[in-house]
């Protein structure tokens, strides 16, 4: 006898994982894992090239892809690092200004829009099982790119406002901004965008200056300098998180052939990018 199944399409199911649970990234300097709460918040990674920031960042991008109730815009200036996650994302953008700001303008748009509906509601942020509103990852790598290196200084400072005004304004609607640089300086991260990443890790840094461009001004003098780790031990880096003081952390490594695998898998199970809700939301004006 036939399997009364048999004649069905097969239907891909996805993992029960959720952008409201927090983020495994790795381990500390004792092997405990360690697990960071995303939701309502923003991070900032920052260390010299080869510190480990884009494997970090790779890790957050592959969570938030496995959740169900999470979508994904990606900025990566050389296209590399996020370009594996592209057929996952609501919007990817390359090196591409014009792009990026297009995207910062239609997400703060969608912000605008949040807002008002929770105003409505009379709430004041998103909840684990909305169904109207999903959480959203804006991943930037590379943040330099677009804030200094291409461009005119008018659209440089333009992009930094907007991603400043995303960073400070959209937590409360579950616009969780995740930003890495190898540039760790102050014109990058100016001390009014660094407040409004509660998450900062810092890779290795070529002085103790760089250093707290990332955390804080004031840690390295209190002995807590990403410029002291050892530069064959990548992956290693300080975070400050909830415990108040920069942590020694190995953040988590996936090689190419797991990206490839993973991307391939979330883009399966998110069933096109033309069928999500946020992209209606991103879609710009007629």
């Amino acid at each position: 006898m036939s399997s009364p199944f048999a004649d069905r399409p097969s239907i891909p199911v996805g993992p029960l994982m959720s952008i409201f649970d927090p983020v495994f990234l790795g381990i500390d300097e004792f092997g405990h894992p360690v697990y960071l709460p995303l939701i309502y918040r923003n991070i900032l990674i920052g260390g010299e090239p080869g510190a480990g920031k884009s494997s970090l960042l790779n890790t957050i991008v592959g969570y938030a892809a496995l959740c169900h109730d999470c979508d994904l815009v990606l900025m990566d200036g050389k296209e590399l690092e996020f370009g594996l996650w592209e057929d996952s994302a609501a919007e990817f953008v390359g090196p591409d200004l014009g792009h990026a700001i297009d995207t910062l303008e239609r997400v703060q748009q969608m912000l605008n829009n949040r807002n008002a509906f929770l105003k409505s509601q009379r709430r004041q942020k998103i909840e684990r099982g909305d169904t109207d509103v999903r959480p959203l990852l804006l991943a930037i790598d590379e943040l330099a790119y677009f804030a200094a290196s291409v461009g005119t200084k008018i659209e440089q400072e333009y992009f930094s406002a907007l991603n400043r005004d995303i960073a400070s304004r959209g937590r409360a609607v579950g616009v969780i901004n995740a930003a890495a640089t190898q540039r760790p300086s102050a014109d990058i991260i100016p001390p009014s965008l660094r407040f409004l990443y509660g998450w900062r890790y810092a890779g290795r840094t070529v002085d103790d200056a760089s250093s707290d461009v990332i955390l804080g001004q004031g840690w390295a003098s209190r002995g807590y300098s990403a410029a002291s780790i050892d530069p064959n031990n990548r992956g290693a880096g300080l975070l400050l998180a909830e415990e108040g003081i920069p942590n020694r952390v190995k953040a988590a490594f996936m090689t190419t052939t797991d990206i490839i695998r993973l991307a391939d898998y979330t883009a399966w199970i998110r069933g096109g990018a033309a069928d999500r809700q946020l992209t209606t939301e991103l879609r710009p004006a007629a």
